[in-house]
């Protein structure tokens, strides 16, 4: 199994903290994926803003042996406030660097920058500790705008629900669309918000007294593989193209186009795990046209052709 390593200290967010260990765990139904395990400095409890302390089972030596290690948020402590980390604690964490895929939930980006390991690298936390963060880490290329960033080998999300984002993004870099998917199900929780999605809504509810997008997201997702554009789909929303821009922005984050050409993605890869269509029917079942569309923004999203996906996550017959 593949083992991930969460490190708790002081003053944790307890969200950030549960989320590894709840999403992770989920994706069981598919097998054993994921060993999760908790650690602390000398594992010794840490104590929670929530009126509670926690005792986790190891301490810092278990990130040698940890595949992933997940920093979740604080809400004080020397790399908030002084940009510094305990000497134990940089040394572990930048003892695994390199060798184990490193992710920071909300504000353990400021714990991962304190132990110089997001110098030069793009990575976020929540938008409002972003001035805060700039002060103290200015070689670090922070974008406060995400839901999280994927460099590769390390891994950074905003706040609070943004980390199950990032979470159920793991899950689907390793195993595809379907396990995620599953897995989401599973902690009622939506299956694909992509890391560009903005991190500040302006109406994440919409106003009871004004007219949703939500019915023609709704459309929109039933109707993937059909030619649309946005007059269309203001006409169906019964909205002017300016209010309609306006208000999906609004309660997506995302413009019409980017947020249709996510979904489409998605279809697109869970057909290609789950399914043995050509990549031609594929590309049009999800509305890209023609297979060499369909190449050109899988590859931009996730830097493969449909046939080295498949390859790569196809589900074994008889399994799912």
């Amino acid at each position: 199994m593949h083992r991930v390593a969460v490190l708790a200290l002081d003053d944790f967010s307890t969200l950030d903290l549960g989320v590894p260990g709840q999403v992770f765990w989920a994706a069981h139904d598919h097998g054993p994926l994921y060993e999760v395990v908790t650690c602390s400095p000398g594992g010794r409890p840490v104590r929670s803003q929530a009126g509670y302390s926690v005792l986790p089972d190891h301490d810092l030596s278990v990130l040698a042996t940890a595949d992933t290690v997940v920093v979740p948020g604080i809400h004080s402590g020397t790399p908030l406030e002084q940009g510094t980390l305990d000497e134990e604690v940089r040394a572990a964490l930048r003892g695994v660097a390199g060798r184990a895929r490193l992710i920071s939930i909300c504000t353990g980006a400021f714990v991962l920058a304190a132990a110089g390991l997001l110098d030069g690298r793009p990575a976020t936390t929540h938008w409002r500790d972003a001035a805060d963060f700039r002060a103290l880490f200015p070689r670090v290329r922070l974008d406060p705008d995400v839901l999280f960033i994927d460099d590769g080998d390390v891994l950074t999300s905003a706040g609070v629900a943004a980390g199950i984002d990032l979470c159920l993004h793991v899950i689907r870099r390793d195993h595809g669309s379907d396990v995620a998917n599953r897995t989401a199900r599973r902690c009622v929780t939506p299956p694909f918000r992509e890391g560009g999605q903005a991190q500040y809504i302006e109406r994440p509810l919409p106003d009871p007294a004004a007219t949703s997008t939500a019915p023609t997201r709704a459309w929109m997702l039933e109707h993937l593989e059909e030619p649309v554009n946005l007059a269309a789909l203001a006409a169906h929303a019964r909205m002017s193209v300016r209010t309609f821009t306006r208000r999906f922005r609004e309660e997506t984050g995302l413009s019409p186009a980017r947020w249709l050409a996510g979904q489409r993605i998605a279809h697109a890869r869970h057909l290609l795990e789950t399914t043995d269509l050509p990549v031609g029917a594929i590309a049009g079942k999800a509305g890209f046209g023609s297979a060499v569309s369909l190449r050109q923004h899988l590859h931009a999203a996730v830097g493969v052709s449909p046939l080295v996906y498949r390859q790569t996550f196809r589900t074994p017959a008889g399994v799912g």
